[in-house]
């Protein structure tokens, strides 16, 4: 008997929507996108209304056979794919490859996987929306415009093998911009004065100088700090004012794509990549036993931070049956979106069912999955929990012409905290003792300390994606693939949480920031978004947005092309001299970084290790001797922070001093007459662990040909010793360090 065939995009998502329509429907996945635009043409006909060229690529090219083979026996078509612009996209592709008329498709969204959801949008089906498919052509052809005209321009001004995108052109800025904030700045020395108190009841606690004559007080330098210091213990100390109140707390708002990005980066640890992974996996269905194929949470490509009337009411039924009536709202707690360009018709992320506790569903989940799912429970839960309630006290002391301020807090009622808190949440409660206005105080002691101002700090996967959802760059469904592309080309780096702009990533946004200054220009991103925006919602047609883009961008590119040399951008002066043959030196753009070379190369092969200084006379600290002269040699980088005791090392060849450098393997120390010398050493960290294989030698942080990191002895080639796994994490683990792999 015929059947009616439904279009999902995965095999999982397939399977879960298969339980819950019946014998009546075959499911069938497209495994995501069945045609796009060619990869190895441009694919986009600018003569003729930027007529798209699809194309099926290989990989699709069996999920399509066995789509076409399931329509001839069905009877109608179904396209549940996802509720975005491009799960829109992907149905249409789906009715045009299979040969339907538009007018006969039954398209149908859900904003989750349950029996409840699937039912109603079954029996609610629309056609498709012929604005969210304009939206996302515009997208993919904008993306193909700028890709691809861009990109060659790249190969041959900068390095082959690079892109450059319009998302992730104004997302390297980003991290670039910062990058050479953090290098220009000049920390400034400060001085913090504490003084330690007791009143009648003798129990002490500090207060902080903040003032002095009605004026902030900065304390610049160390005599300063002494002479205040004098003063304050010459000084009567009297309790001038104490002011109570009782502070509330709301919860923060449910997930959206980016707060949850950035909530499992922050405390679980998770890329980006790897979260809206595991959310897929979660949204698609998990089998739950007895109870089948579920899936746990909402859409998780969301920017609204709305839940639904019924979401609301399962929430505050928990609440009260899980943590009692005092827990819970007279009334739900409602949050507007503060993202302008919000999608207010999507929910938040939350569970599809509130009442699938964490502990209930962990037996069928991965670790990872639990934990996410965990996140976003307690997230969601929290939402409709009462206030956390904090008595604070602000006590001021004054000292002559001084004021110093305590600040005390307690934890009233833990409210929500009982469930989720957030960082600022976790710090330690701070007590102070009952004291009155009037009262004469007791100095115990002073606490002077010294401070450096601080540089802003460097972006993580985190910061970074909330930093694009605040600026308008990209989408929800952008974001994770955004900081995958910059750590895939190389323009960033990632140690840690913390991303570092790279040399080559430096020398890429300096060169989209002289030449198009556009397209990494935040706030035009941002309204090449909302024009999006505005073809979604049937407000403009996507032709004439392209064709606006198109024109001036086409005439900038074949302008630049003929204009910019590559010496430009892949060369820096300097103002060293050539240790073979006395010629100036030029910093050059290698595979590994800035290095200095001859600028008679190549009849002089001379070279020098270091950068070459970019505007501000700064070390970029990634570059090396390599590049044209020699792509395929170590990289060897002056290192800062070298140990003082450590910088009398001598050369073993020749004996000159030696340089800390950075190689593509690690740290080392290598002759400061390079080239002319080549002697090295090995570099050894005071706190280097011992090695466990033999006496005297050290583990010394290594990476592998292939870009795998491992610990290596120092005393190798006479011990071969080697491990994959962190010495001090296996220290601070407790796990024994037993026999490394041999080399």
């Amino acid at each position: 008997m015929s059947k009616e065939l439904v279009v999902v995009e995965s095999p999982a998502k397939a399977r879960t929507i298969a339980r819950y329509l019946g014998p009546r429907f075959r499911v069938v996945a497209s495994y995501g996108h069945i045609r796009d635009l060619p990869k190895s043409r441009f694919g986009v006909d600018t003569e003729n209304g930027f007529t798209p060229t699809y194309v099926i690529p290989r990989e699709a090219k069996k999920a399509v056979a066995e789509l076409k083979r399931a329509a001839q026996d069905s009877t109608g078509l179904w396209l549940a794919t996802d509720m975005d612009r491009e799960g829109e996209a992907i149905a249409w592709h789906v009715a045009q490859v299979l040969g339907y008329p538009l007018e006969e498709v039954k398209r149908v969204t859900f904003t989750e996987v349950t029996p409840a959801a699937i039912r109603e949008a079954f029996q609610n089906p629309r056609g498709i929306d012929k604005n969210l498919v304009g939206a996302q052509q515009a997208r993919r052809v904008l993306d193909r415009m700028v890709g691809y005209t861009l990109s060659p321009l790249l190969w041959k001004k900068v390095r082959r093998g690079l892109s450059g995108g319009r998302v992730q052109s104004a997302a390297l800025k980003l991290v670039v911009d910062r990058e050479k904030e953090i290098r220009a700045f000049v920390p400034e020395e400060y001085w913090t004065i504490q003084a330690l108190l007791a009143g009648r009841s003798g129990e002490p606690f500090l207060a902080r100088l903040v003032e002095r004559g009605g004026e902030k007080l900065r304390i610049p330098n160390r005599d300063q700090a002494e002479e205040h210091a004098r003063v304050l213990a010459a000084s009567s100390l009297r309790v001038r004012e104490v002011r109570k109140r009782r502070v509330k707390r709301t919860p923060p708002p449910p997930f959206t794509t980016s707060t949850l990005q950035q909530e499992a980066s922050r405390r679980l640890g998770f890329s980006p990549k790897k979260t809206m992974a595991l959310a897929q996996q979660l949204y698609e269905g998990v089998e739950l036993g007895r109870e089948g194929r579920v899936g746990l949470i909402t859409y998780m490509r969301t920017d609204s931070v709305n839940l639904s009337t019924l979401a609301l009411e399962e929430l505050s039924q928990v609440v009260r049956e899980v943590y009692g009536e005092r827990y819970a709202l007279p009334t739900p707690r409602r949050y507007r979106t503060r993202q302008r360009l919000a999608q207010e018709a999507h929910e938040a992320i939350r569970p599809t069912s509130a009442k699938r506790l964490p502990d209930h569903v962990a037996p069928y989940l991965t670790r990872d999955q639990t934990r996410l799912y965990t996140l976003i429970w307690q997230r969601a839960v929290a939402t409709q929990m009462a206030e956390a309630l904090y008595d604070q006290v602000h006590v001021e002391v004054e000292a002559g012409d001084y004021l110093l301020r305590a600040t005390g807090s307690t934890l009233a009622f833990d409210g929500y905290l009982r469930v989720y808190r957030e960082d600022q949440e976790e710090r330690e409660e701070q007590l102070l003792p009952p004291v009155e206005e009037g009262e004469e105080l007791t100095l115990l002691d002073l606490v002077k300390e010294q401070h450096f101002t601080e540089p802003p700090p460097r972006y993580t996967d985190a910061t970074l994606i909330k930093a694009m959802e605040e600026n308008g760059i990209g989408r929800p469904s952008t974001y994770a693939p955004t900081v995958s592309t910059l750590l895939e080309r190389g323009y960033v780096r990632q140690e840690g949480r913390k991303l570092f702009a790279t040399d080559l990533g430096i020398a890429v946004a300096d060169f989209l920031s002289a030449h198009f200054p556009e397209i990494v220009d935040l706030g035009f991103t941002a309204r090449l978004e909302e024009d999006l925006d505005e073809i979604a919602e049937g407000k403009r047609g996507w032709v004439p947005v392209v064709a606006a883009f198109w024109e001036p961008w086409k005439l900038k590119v074949s302008e630049k092309e003929r204009e910019v040399a590559r010496e430009e951008v892949v060369t820096r002066p300097s103002e060293e001299l050539c240790p073979s043959c006395g010629a100036p030196m030029v910093g050059r753009l290698g595979r590994y970084g800035w290095f200095l070379s001859c600028s008679r190369w190549p009849e002089c092969k001379g070279r020098l290790p270091g950068t070459a200084a970019p505007e501000n006379g700064q070390e970029h600290g990634e570059g090396g001797v390599g590049g044209a002269a020699d792509e395929g040699a170590l990289v060897d980088t002056p290192t800062e922070g070298a140990p003082e005791q450590e910088q009398t090392e001598s050369c073993p060849l020749c004996g000159s001093p030696m340089l800390l450098k950075k190689g593509r393997f690690g740290a080392f120390w290598g002759c400061s007459r390079y080239p002319s010398c080549s002697g090295t050493r090995p570099y050894i960290a005071e706190d280097a662990p011992p090695c466990p294989a033999c006496e005297g030698g050290r583990l010394l942080p290594r990476r592998s040909r292939h870009g795998k990191r491992f610990w290596g002895c120092s005393r190798y080639p006479d011990c071969t010793y080697v491990t994959f796994v962190s010495p001090r994490r296996a220290r601070k683990e407790g796990s024994s360090q037993g026999p490394g792999d041999e080399v």
